[in-house]
């Protein structure tokens, strides 16, 4: 790896102001930041709807930026952290993969440099704090009925969604039902990577609503449980966006990590900030798919101050798009044309929801070693006469940036193309209006079915004012709510289970269908494989 002072002078940073955390890795000072004039090109990486055969979003883009710099441009990356659990459950790391990963990649699967930690105190303090304040009965009319900030962990422990507190007698406060999410679901995390400053996170974490007062109506803030200031304390450090480096060298910015599926799914706003005015091209990506991820790049991100991007990738694997045209994962390395188009009615979804947004899209095949030649024809076929403006092989996994140029070349020329940036609503449209044009637009769906008292909370939201983007939380298997639905289903039901108020990170959090705020851990988990060997080296992590 290289010294990670070079990584800060090739972005026109000064080496003396960063805080290294080792050798390898560093911490960037808010006051050390360039003049911002937002020079860069920014690209989003987003892809279509995930399936169990994996598309490699992440190791795409870790690519492409070193595709870009052996093109001769300069490129800049940012990146979601990874969160705990899902590295010891299921879906492993978020680096990257073979010789297209994201370096110390080990340290950023694992603690890092602390930022989820300090988020998830930060969160359960404020937890404690309100419940300090319903057992001192320090706010008139606010009991522990009223409570509705939960607890949050980096372990994917199910036996938490759900627990009741307070038991064991009255010096351990009122009993009531309580409950935990993962902290990537944390409204901290959400306000950590929407805040441009600390004014705006302090500002930001005041206007969290911990609960209501007994009339129902009246919310109560995190400001009125006091504390802000040590919030701000444990948070001090976690704001800052932290440097490392893709295989090749190419500066990296790795900093915060909201699921894409519950929460708004990309990394920081002072990421990307800092990233469009240290290089010539920004790569970042946005969770899951186009439905989710991207849009909620652009209507959350962007809409609240985040650089607005120039064009889109959309990441496609030839066995995803099997996935959506019906066949097995077992079937995955027979050569089916037929499928890959009947699936790709899934990418050209995904394309012409980019293209809702006015951005010019690329789409990235990302290769593997059973693709045939008949199937990738298919895919530029259709992706082409869908409105991409070029489609290319990405073979980063195996080959790093020299796999990955054509592909380079193709962003560049969608990124020079003019580009009619704009969101799918404007901040002052009805909250039901922007869930029907949501659904029917970006999922395709027929109408949209209102749960008990959802109408009632929507309404309630708006007489506080709170009007706000809405947060679609979903399952990320399909378009729709039902993850049985493959490619592009249409005339199904959105189904609106519960609507969460996040004040300070201004956006409703819509739960649509059986969505789960804190997975599980699967039969097999990531966590029997993970191991600490002999020369004090860990092991078997994902992506690493």
């Amino acid at each position: 790896m290289r010294p990670i002072a070079d990584l800060a002078a090739d972005m026109g940073l000064d080496p003396s102001v960063l805080e290294p955390y080792g050798h390898d890795k560093a911490k960037i000072p808010l006051d050390a930041f360039p003049d911002a004039d937002e020079k860069a090109k920014l690209i989003v990486v987003t892809a279509i709807t995930p399936t169990p055969a994996g598309e490699g979003k992440s190791t795409t883009a870790v690519g492409l930026t070193q595709g870009l710099a052996k093109i001769g441009k300069k490129p800049v990356l940012t990146i979601r952290q990874p969160a705990l659990g899902p590295v010891f459950g299921h879906k492993g790391g978020g680096t990257g993969g073979g010789k297209s990963t994201v370096q110390p990649a080990v340290d950023i699967n694992l603690h890092f440099t602390g930022d989820f930690h300090a988020i998830e105190s930060a969160h359960n303090l404020l937890a404690a704090m309100v419940d300090n304040a319903v057992y001192r009965n320090a706010i008139e009319d606010f009991d522990a009925s009223g409570v509705t900030w939960r607890r949050v962990t980096d372990a994917e422990d199910r036996a938490l969604r759900t627990i009741m507190t307070g038991a064991g007698g009255k010096l351990n406060g009122p009993v009531r039902e309580a409950g935990f999410d993962i902290n990537a679901a944390s409204e901290i995390m959400a306000i950590c990577a929407l805040a441009s400053s600390y004014e705006d996170l302090r500002e930001r974490i005041g206007d969290i609503v911990v609960g209501w007062k007994k009339d129902g109506t009246t919310p109560v803030t995190a400001r009125e449980i006091k504390g802000i200031g040590s919030i701000m304390a444990l948070l001090r450090d976690a704001i800052k966006p932290n440097l490392a480096q893709t295989a090749e060298g190419q500066p990296t910015i790795v900093h915060m990590g909201p699921f894409g599926n519950i929460a708004h799914g990309c990394s920081s706003i002072i990421a990307d900030k800092l990233a469009v005015n240290c290089g010539e091209y920004v790569v970042t990506e946005a969770g899951f798919g186009a439905d989710l991820g991207f849009e909620k790049f652009m209507d959350i991100k962007v809409r609240q101050g985040g650089p607005k991007p120039s064009a889109a990738v959309v990441v496609a694997t030839i066995r995803g798009l099997k996935w959506h045209g019906g066949v097995a994962l077992k079937d995955m390395a027979t050569a089916d044309p037929d499928a890959v188009r009947r699936g790709a009615e899934n990418l050209k979804n995904a394309l012409r929801i980019v293209g809702l947004y006015g951005l010019p899209a690329v789409v990235a095949i990302n290769r593997f070693p059973t693709d045939s030649p008949e199937e990738i024809a298919v895919v530029k076929e259709v992706a082409m006469a869908a409105g991409a403006i070029g489609v290319e092989e990405a073979k980063g996994f195996a080959e790093g940036g020299l796999g990955m140029t054509e592909l380079a070349e193709a962003v560049v020329k969608a990124a020079d193309q003019s580009s009619d940036v704009k969101l799918l609503y404007e901040d002052d449209d009805d909250y039901f209006d922007k869930v029907e044009n949501m659904a029917k637009s970006l999922y395709l769906a027929g109408d949209v079915k209102w749960g008990p008292m959802t109408k009632t909370t929507a309404r309630r939201f708006a007489a506080n004012g709170w009007n706000f983007p809405v947060c679609i939380a979903k399952t990320h298997l399909s378009i729709s709510a039902d993850p049985k639905l493959k490619g592009a289903p249409e005339g199904h039901t959105l189904p609106i289970r519960e609507l969460r108020i996040l004040a300070g990170a201004r956006q409703i959090v819509t739960l649509a269908g059986d969505i789960i705020t804190l997975p599980g851990l699967p039969s097999k988990p990531n966590a029997w494989d993970i191991d600490l060997n002999d020369d004090g080296e860990i092991t078997g992590i994902l992506s690493t």
